[in-house]
């Protein structure tokens, strides 16, 4: 299951939940995010550190997410998976042991350009988490404000490389209509779902 949306939408947050739901299924859950299968930074911004055809393009290692996470666990697969291959933050590889998963096993990945065409064969059901640029700036401030410098470093990193980018992925891929489930998250306390 793919949890797809904008920076700062609150996929990670609802990915989550749904894995809380689902455990007393009794199926394994596995959680992961595409946050974990970063590229190193030389690659990441290759084209610049404010180049927002560098985040869509070469920010994630989408061959690694296929082969250690993504085809292991498609009907045929190995079943032989890795949760995380690197740390964005340290720069530095990190990765999760192997595992086997279960025949039943419920892959619950979130993250952004998840309903990319290089992508989107790998997903038995998806949902987007759709916010106004406005809630994902307020939020990006909060959040990443610690890290990233402050609150007009991540101004600035958001509305140069981060927003254009996510732009050019709604414009082109258009994940708001391929998704089977849309949730409208602009106010946590009440968001609305629509079905496609």
């Amino acid at each position: 299951m793919a949890v797809d949306g904008v920076d700062a939408a609150g996929k990670t947050t609802l990915a989550d939940e749904l894995a809380e739901m689902l455990r007393p299924s009794g199926r394994e859950i596995l959680r992961a995010s595409i946050d974990r299968f970063h590229n190193p930074r030389e690659l990441r911004y290759r084209q610049g550190p404010d180049s927002a055809a560098g985040y869509y393009e070469d920010s994630f290692d989408l061959p690694a997410l296929r082969r250690d996470l993504l085809d292991p666990l498609e009907p045929g697969g190995t079943r032989e998976y890795r949760l995380s291959l690197f740390d964005f933050r340290s720069d530095q590889p990190a990765p999760a042991p192997a595992q086997i998963a279960s025949p039943t096993a419920i892959l619950l990945l979130d993250g952004v350009f998840l309903l990319r065409p290089e992508l989107s064969a790998c997903w038995d059901f998806t949902i987007f988490v759709q916010v106004e640029f406005k809630t994902v700036l307020a939020r990006a401030v909060e959040r990443d404000g610690p890290w990233m410098g402050g609150p007009q470093a991540v101004i600035d990193r958001y509305t140069k490389r981060y927003i254009p980018a996510q732009l050019r992925y709604l414009e082109t891929c258009r994940p708001d209509l391929r998704a089977q489930v849309v949730i409208i998250n602009d106010d946590p306390r009440s968001p609305e779902m629509r079905d496609q």
